[in-house]
């Protein structure tokens, strides 16, 4: 993994089991849905930035070696990001 990309992704999780943590503790206290909700899609939006850096690296080295082994690789290569593609799309995201 791109040690840059690495760094900005678990400092992405950390922030991400915060507000998960955030979010039970509202529940716990039983906090206005709305507010809940909005904490969730906020998290659901740091999901997405974490989606997009394990995308960038992926891309930026895997791909890339892929590509540089020859057709059968670079046909793998663009099945999986294609999948990735379809399921983002799934998602309604």
């Amino acid at each position: 993994m791109i040690e840059d990309i690495k760094k900005r992704a678990l400092h992405r999780t950390k922030i991400l089991q915060g507000q998960l943590r955030g979010v039970g503790k509202m529940i716990e206290n039983e906090d206005y849905c709305v507010d809940i909700i909005t904490q969730s899609l906020a998290i659901q939006s740091s999901l997405r930035s974490l989606n997009k850096l394990l995308v960038e690296n992926h891309l930026r080295t895997h791909v890339g070696e892929m590509f540089d082994a020859g057709a059968e690789s670079r046909d793998a290569a663009v099945a999986e990001l294609l999948t990735v593609f379809e399921l983002q799309n799934n998602r309604g995201n």
